[in-house]
């Protein structure tokens, strides 16, 4: 049953990037992409070569990025037993994206491999600053604190990141889409930062036993002869190396996580060595889902796919907290 899920889902995501290579500012036909893909157009013929060139590369950072984007929104929600947890919530996403900024303004960083480190230091330095904020507030809930001591890290991370942009004609024309979260253009960052994404969801994929584990409890896992504190700290250490390398690729993307996160444990239950390949799947469907809309909203141009996200997740988010409210009065 769980197999024949991840067929499923794995079919639908075909659907959904053979969109993703069709439509756009020029249409083209099924057949054509196909062709285009098998390499029997002429090497001359322009729809293959938007084909192979231009929408090829996007949607296979759009499926690399969401599916990055899944499986840190499954880590981080088991990781701090918060259903509300999420790279953007949380403020990872605006941590890499702020260093990253940093490290071309002021370091002069301009290669995609430079991006990934600056991305995954701003990343560590604002989940580590949002847990020990979260820790000293005195609201009831925990859940709610994090979410508040996020909001507040993002916040300011992300004006840091405005303010350093606007600045720079250069930058802000380089970076504006990139700072909302932006999939156009950012085909070349795919060969660079695939090993990096590699590595983040291979380890990813083994941590099913450890955030079932972390999931009971910490007495409870600590009972079970898990290392509650090493086991965390190795846990959150994948979820923040799968969010920067993210942000690293497209920028700040917010809600991919949590309503993959979600999606993935309504279709499989709660075992996690199904809902993180799950959750890796819903991620990449919701962001190249995210992206093929975005190319078909009227107007002049099309939208950032990070604009769509969160008109999708806004309102997730906010069901998830009534409920989660309602739940602990």
């Amino acid at each position: 049953m769980r197999g024949g899920g991840l067929v499923a889902l794995i079919c639908l995501l075909v659907c959904v990037a053979t969109a993703g290579l069709a439509i756009g500012a020029r249409d083209i036909d099924p057949l054509t992409v196909a062709r285009a893909l098998l390499g029997t157009l002429p090497e001359d013929d322009y729809n293959g070569l938007v084909v192979r060139t231009e929408r090829l590369p996007r949607v296979a950072l759009g499926l690399l990025v969401g599916a990055c984007l899944g499986a840190a929104g499954t880590v981080m929600q088991a990781v701090t037993r918060n259903p509300l947890a999420d790279p953007g919530i949380l403020g990872v996403e605006a941590g890499a994206a702020a260093a990253v900024v940093i490290g071309i303004v002021i370091v002069g960083v301009h290669e995609p491999r430079g991006y990934f480190w600056f991305a995954l230091a701003g990343a560590a330095i604002a989940a580590a600053a949002v847990a020990l904020i979260s820790r000293a507030t005195t609201t009831a809930s925990r859940e709610i604190s994090l979410v508040i001591a996020g909001a507040a890290v993002a916040a300011l991370l992300m004006s840091l990141v405005t303010l350093l942009t606007v600045r720079d004609e250069a930058v802000y024309s380089s970076l504006r889409s990139w700072s909302v979260g932006s999939l156009v253009g950012r085909g070349l960052v795919l060969g660079e930062l695939l090993p990096f994404a590699l590595v983040a969801l291979g380890l990813a994929v083994t941590l099913g036993r450890s955030l079932d584990a972390l999931a009971l409890g910490d007495e409870v896992a600590a009972g079970l002869g898990v290392r509650v504190g090493p086991t965390r700290l190795w846990t959150a250490g994948v979820g923040v190396l799968l969010a920067a390398t993210a942000t690293a690729a497209v920028g700040p993307v917010a809600f991919v996580g949590l309503v993959g996160a979600h999606l993935a444990r309504m279709l499989v239950g709660t075992e996690h060595r199904w809902v993180l390949p799950y959750s890796m799947l819903t991620g990449a469907l919701l962001l190249c889902a995210a992206d093929v809309t975005a190319r078909l909203v009227p107007g002049h141009g099309e939208l950032e796919v990070g604009i769509m996200t969160a008109v999708v997740g806004t309102p997730f988010f906010v069901a998830l907290a009534r409920r989660k409210v309602r739940g602990t009065t």
